[in-house]
């Protein structure tokens, strides 16, 4: 199974060019918005490598419970059952994060440059009531993408204008 993530800041685009992504190669698409939270914007990770990639890298289907974001707060919702794919796409906030650098086949990172442009199209995207959690994630996730230096690993840049 190849591994790529499709990683950026919210409201990049990150969604749409995996699922474009996707389409070319016949991928699966896993979103990091399955498993991340407001108040848990990363740490979920664990998570997503004991009920996803364990599985598939052994040739097992995966299955994990997704975050239900339909309220605009998540809460543990269905269960998704992933094939074992010949592509699978990790995509969203902190998908090719440094610890699983050496495991990915493809990083990308995917790049709107106006952090105001983003976040109105989060916010137009998610709803007004999530501006504030929004404002906040991303106050955290450019601390993140500066530690974890992201985007200069990146195999592909992707500008989006």
């Amino acid at each position: 199974m190849r591994l790529v993530a499709v990683d950026g800041p919210s409201g990049s685009g990150k969604s749409t060019y995996a699922a474009r992504l996707a389409e070319e190669l016949g991928a699966t698409v896993v979103p990091t918005d399955h498993f991340a939270t407001w108040t848990d914007p990363v740490s979920w990770w664990p998570r997503l490598v004991a009920d996803v990639l364990e599985p598939l890298w052994h040739g097992r289907e995966a299955r994990y419970r997704r975050m239900d974001w339909t309220e605009g707060w998540p809460r543990l919702g269905d269960w998704v059952t992933v094939p074992v794919p010949d592509v699978l796409i990790i995509e969203g906030v902190s998908a090719a994060r440094r610890s699983i650098a050496a495991r990915l086949d493809e990083a990308i990172w995917v790049e709107l440059p106006d952090p105001e442009e983003r976040l109105r199209r989060a916010v137009a995207r998610d709803g007004e009531k999530s501006r504030e959690h929004l404002k906040r994630w991303q106050a955290f996730e450019r601390g993140w993408f500066a530690v974890d230096d992201t985007k200069s690993r990146a195999d592909r840049i992707v500008i989006v204008s």
